[in-house]
């Protein structure tokens, strides 16, 4: 079986020194493509070194809302060249977020939207970051270009009544393992209302670490971080939820990766 991981962050400190095991464990299970998201100018350097040097890893590049005060005066000119240097790249971890401390939407808003912009007029795949703002997510995005290949609600925490009007407008939705833990029945909820052919799969590692099924990766001796190559528990959380074999999930995965992230 072919594994796609829709969103995680092989950048991040507490898991790039174990790049190398990560990289041969994708071997061995069969994952296929991983998409990694930047979320500041200090990370995008690091994201694309990292898909410079192994073919398995796509770049997606983006100002994460919870980044938007520590950007320089220049970070939008500097996205537009990382964007221009990996034309398959995608655009971000980009968003809006109302559960952070101290949030200011007057601020995330423009720099969200700048970027839909940009992934709109370039047809890039952009991934979205949304937290207790999904009504919000929804006027933006029924008032703003996007592109026409559709967007990606990254680890969707919607309603499952909102399910079709994000379709309506071109969602995918990524199931993260994290939604396996027994409190996330809203969660699970909504994606049981995704239509199967909206579906992508992510681990968001080094977070978001899914309940315990067996069998899981751990990063040294830290239970606690998500390690990469649980995508393989996640698919298999997603054929639960989906009540489908993991076989048939797996293809459909598949395809409906190919079909959003693949260069047009």
């Amino acid at each position: 079986m072919e594994y796609y991981d829709a969103h995680c962050h092989l950048q991040d400190p507490r898991i790039v020194s174990n790049l190398d095991e990560v990289i041969r464990l994708y071997s061995e299970l069969g994952v296929k493509e991983v998409v990694v998201n930047g979320t500041c100018e200090e990370d995008w350097k690091v994201v694309a070194g990292l898909c410079d040097s192994q073919t398995v890893l796509r770049p997606s590049f983006g100002l994460h809302p919870w980044k938007v005060g520590e950007a320089s005066e220049n970070w939008e000119s500097r996205l537009l060249e990382l964007l221009d240097r990996f034309p398959g790249s995608g655009v971000g971890e980009i968003g809006i977020d109302r559960w952070i401390e101290g949030h200011d939407l007057t601020v995330q808003e423009p720099a969200f939207l700048w970027q839909l912009d940009q992934a709109a007029k370039r047809n890039r795949p952009v991934s979205i970051h949304c937290l207790r703002a999904w009504g919000r997510m929804l006027d933006l995005l029924r008032s703003n270009p996007v592109p026409e290949r559709g967007f990606l609600l990254h680890s969707f925490g919607g309603s499952r009544e909102m399910v079709p009007a994000f379709v309506k407008l071109g969602a995918y939705f990524s199931l993260s393992g994290y939604f396996s833990h027994e409190r996330k029945e809203k969660q699970r909820s909504a994606f049981r209302a995704v239509p199967f052919d909206r579906l992508l799969i992510e681990t968001d590692a080094p977070d978001m670490r899914g309940a315990d099924r067996g069998g899981m990766y751990r990063i040294g001796g830290d239970y606690e971080l998500n390690h990469p190559a649980n995508i393989v528990s996640v698919y298999a959380f997603a054929a639960e939820l989906y009540e489908v074999p993991v076989e048939a999930l797996t293809l459909q995965v598949a395809e409906n990766y190919r079909r959003f992230f693949e260069t047009r």
